[in-house]
């Protein structure tokens, strides 16, 4: 059988290399993305000694020749069975009120996680519906929170939330699969740079999601698609 394929952006830290780990473990054929070269080319090392096919491509997903790079690397394994969009950007750090925030900051947020999640999706959509497969938007609390500070953040997440359930819906007929998944409070860099100087030890490590991914990617696609999921509730039905 032809091996799974799976494309993960924002893959050499937190939860991106976590899920890279676990798929790789899975059989995936991976495609990963992040904006530092070195660290991702430290990732894929990682990977290749466990046995797992890695095509890394360091770049910015809000580059349009980045990601056409990234479809060709897709269209060389001949399918796509899963799309994850985890790279995000906080904005500037510490986290300012909207009163403060300066409009090329807010673009800068929205083109990263809410303009270049569907751009890809645009991009790479013929080989997702060739392989009927899977995007899975990586949400935030913030969507739904309204926490000072995180305005531009979680309206960029909220939006997003948005853009998956009209994107299930405008691609159910073409068995391709959309869903969101807020993972959750977790020990990452990205959460330690909102909330600078504090400890964070009390959070999860991005391993604490492993059960959801496992679960979530053992149910019939059609089932999760439009949906909005927390990676670590108690209950995923």
């Amino acid at each position: 059988m032809t091996p799974r394929v799976a494309l993960i952006t924002g893959a050499s830290a937190g939860l991106g290399r976590v899920l890279a780990h676990w798929l790789g473990s899975q059989g995936f054929t991976l495609i990963l993305d992040a904006r530092g070269s070195e660290r991702l080319k430290a990732v894929s090392a990682e990977l290749r000694a466990l046995g797992a096919a890695v095509t890394s491509l360091a770049g910015d997903v809000k580059d349009p020749v980045h990601r056409r790079a990234l479809h060709h690397a897709a269209e060389a394994t001949g399918r796509l069975d899963l799309l994850v969009n985890n790279a995000s950007t906080l904005g500037p750090t510490p986290l300012p009120p909207l009163e403060s925030l300066g409009a090329g900051d807010l673009r800068t947020v929205l083109d990263v996680n809410l303009m270049a999640p569907l751009q890809l999706v645009q991009e790479l959509l013929p080989l997702l519906v060739r392989s009927h497969g899977m995007v899975v938007n990586i949400s935030s609390d913030a969507a739904l929170g309204g926490y000072p500070g995180w305005g531009a953040y979680g309206a960029s997440k909220a939006a997003l939330d948005l853009l998956t359930v009209t994107l299930a819906h405008e691609l159910s007929d073409r068995g391709v699969s959309v869903l969101s998944v807020d993972p959750g409070d977790m020990r990452t860099e990205m959460h330690q740079a909102a909330f600078p100087g504090q400890d964070i030890s009390d959070r999860p490590l991005p391993e604490a999601t492993l059960p959801f991914w496992a679960w979530l990617f053992g149910q019939p696609s059609a089932t999760v698609s439009g949906k909005r999921f927390r990676a670590q509730a108690e209950s995923w039905e």
